[in-house]
């Protein structure tokens, strides 16, 4: 939990008291390599925050294929977003790439900490925005970059995910082929 506390302290104002409060209401879980933390098939309420490991939010398509639409990585936080926020059927696959630790808060500790906290509406107002220009630079990206510009942004955005993550998925999340991948990776 003391990741998650450095994280929250970060974004808001929190006495140690409303941490400590808060921090009672969440719950911890381990998913092995592989396993999804949310599937499309129920509604999501929860956000997790990921204290060790890697998460894929994936999505496929008619034809069953796979695509990868982001990478969640230590001391951030993931969901179904727009699952979570209109409490539908969910769209997206997120799913362990490895051993994943992860801090669930479900939707009663987040209306906890909205009404409860003297910032918490800004904590979940800053996460939704960070979400959101994630998800909006990804469209702007996969139309207006080219796939070499998408690669060395990934990079960044992502340092190591080489190390961590199969080049198909990788490739997926570029919106290339692994052939094409390959050879990006060796101009680079």
């Amino acid at each position: 939990m003391d990741s998650l506390q450095h994280v929250v302290q970060s974004m808001i104002n929190v006495s140690p008291e409303e941490m400590e409060v808060l921090a009672c209401k969440c719950s911890k879980k381990s998913f092995e390599k592989k396993a999804f933390l949310t599937t499309p098939e129920k509604a999501t309420d929860e956000v997790f925050f990921i204290t060790k490991g890697l998460v894929r939010v994936m999505i496929c398509d008619l034809e069953g294929n796979e695509h990868s639409i982001h990478f969640a990585l230590e001391n951030q936080w993931i969901a179904d977003y727009t699952s979570f926020l209109q409490n539908t059927k969910g769209n997206y696959y997120l799913q362990a790439l490895e051993p994943t630790d992860v801090v669930i808060m479900d939707r009663g500790t987040i209306e906890w900490c909205y009404a409860n906290t003297s910032e918490g509406e800004k904590m979940g107002r800053l996460i939704a925005e960070h979400y959101f220009k994630l998800m909006d630079n990804r469209i702007q990206n996969l139309y207006c970059k080219s796939p070499a510009e998408r690669y060395e942004l990934m990079n960044e955005l992502f340092p190591g995910i080489h190390n961590r993550v199969p080049q198909h998925m990788i490739a997926s999340y570029i919106g290339i082929s692994p052939v094409h991948l390959s050879r990006i990776k060796r101009l680079a």
